[in-house]
C-alpha cells in the first residue's frame, strides 16, 4: 500500500512538470526536458514493477473473469491483424529479400543468403514491424479506451468495488500484446521468406527452394529463437505498459486524451528502439 501511495505521489509529480511551461534558455530548456524524460522513466518504471507484481501475485484471482479477457485481448491483438501481418509480410519478401537473392546471385555471393536474411528479417524487421503494427492498431486504441474511462471516474469506481484497476484493466492486455507481438512476428518472417522465393524465381534467378531453405536453416542458430522469443515479448510488454500508463496512470481529462496518445506513441518507439539495441549488442557478442 505505501508503494502504490509513493507511485501515486511520483505520477503527480511527474503530470506537474509535464505541464509546466518550458523555460527559454537553452539550458534552462535542456535540463527541463532531461528532467521530464528521467521523471517519466521513473513512472513508467515503477508502473511497470507494479503491474509486473500484481501479475504474479494475482496470477490465479478471479481466473474464470481474467481468462476471458486475455483471450479477447490475444484475439484482438494478434488474431484480427494476421491478414495485415501477412500482407507486409508478403510486401517485404518483394522489396527486400527477393532483391536481395537477385543482387547476391549477380555478383557471386549466394552463400551470404542466409546470414542476410537472418539479420535482416528475422532478428530486425520481423519483430519491429509487428511491434509497430500492433502499436498503431492496439497500443493507441487502448490509450484513448482507458484515458476515457479515467477521464469519466470508471477506475476510482472500480478501486470503491475493492477490484484493483492494474490487475483488471492492465495485465490482460499485456499478456494479450506480448503473446500477439510474438505469433504475428512469426507469421510475418513466413510470409516474407516465402514471398521472397516467390520474387526470385519471378526474377528467373537460379536458385532451388532446397538451396534457398537450407541456407535460411544454417544460418539460424538456437540463439536467434530464443532472443527472438525474448525481443518480440519485451515488444509487447513495453507496449502496453507505456499504453496503460499514458492512459490510465495519469488524471485525465477528456481533452488531454489525444495528447496522450501521441506520447504513448512517441514513448512507445524510443522504448522499442532502445530495446532493439540492447538486443543488437548481445547478436555482437554472440
Amino acid at each position: 500500500m505505501e508503494a502504490r501511495e509513493a507511485t501515486t505521489q511520483l505520477l503527480r509529480n511527474v503530470q506537474t512538470i509535464m505541464e509546466a511551461p518550458l523555460p527559454r534558455g537553452y539550458l534552462n530548456y535542456t535540463g527541463r526536458m532531461l528532467l521530464r524524460f528521467l521523471l517519466t522513466a521513473q513512472g513508467l518504471g515503477a508502473f511497470a514493477l507494479i503491474t509486473l507484481g500484481v501479475a504474479v501475485t494475482k496470477f490465479n484471482v478471479a481466473s474464470h473473469v481474467m481468462r476471458p479477457m486475455i483471450r479477447s485481448e490475444i484475439s484482438r491483438a494478434g488474431v484480427r491483424l494476421l491478414p495485415v501481418v501477412l500482407f507486409i509480410g508478403a510486401a517485404l519478401g518483394f522489396v527486400i529479400i527477393g532483391q536481395t537473392v537477385a543482387f547476391l546471385q549477380q555478383i557471386g555471393a549466394q552463400e551470404y543468403l542466409g546470414k542476410v536474411m537472418v539479420t535482416v528479417v528475422v532478428r530486425e524487421l520481423g519483430p519491429l514491424a509487428a511491434a509497430l503494427l500492433v502499436l498503431a492498431r492496439v497500443g493507441t486504441a487502448t490509450v484513448i479506451e482507458l484515458g476515457n474511462r479515467r477521464a469519466h471516474g470508471e477506475v476510482e469506481a472500480l478501486e470503491a468495488l475493492g477490484i484493483d484497476p492494474v490487475h483488471y484493466l492492465v495485465v490482460p492486455r499485456m499478456i494479450g500484446m506480448a503473446a500477439g507481438i510474438f505469433s504475428l512476428t512469426m507469421y510475418l518472417i513466413i510470409a516474407a521468406v516465402i514471398s521472397g522465393y516467390v520474387f526470385a524465381f519471378i526474377q528467373d534467378v537460379p536458385i532451388l527452394p532446397a538451396d534457398y531453405f537450407r541456407q535460411l536453416a544454417g544460418a539460424l542458430m538456437w540463439e536467434d529463437f530464443a532472443l527472438l522469443a525474448l525481443k518480440t515479448v519485451g515488444f509487447g510488454v513495453v507496449i502496453s505498459i507505456v499504453s496503460c500508463y499514458q492512459g490510465l496512470a495519469q488524471p485525465l481529462r477528456l481533452e488531454e486524451v489525444s495528447f496522450a496518445t501521441t506520447r504513448a506513441v512517441l514513448h512507445s518507439v524510443v522504448a522499442c528502439v532502445l530495446l532493439d539495441a540492447m538486443f543488437i549488442l548481445v547478436y555482437l557478442v554472440m
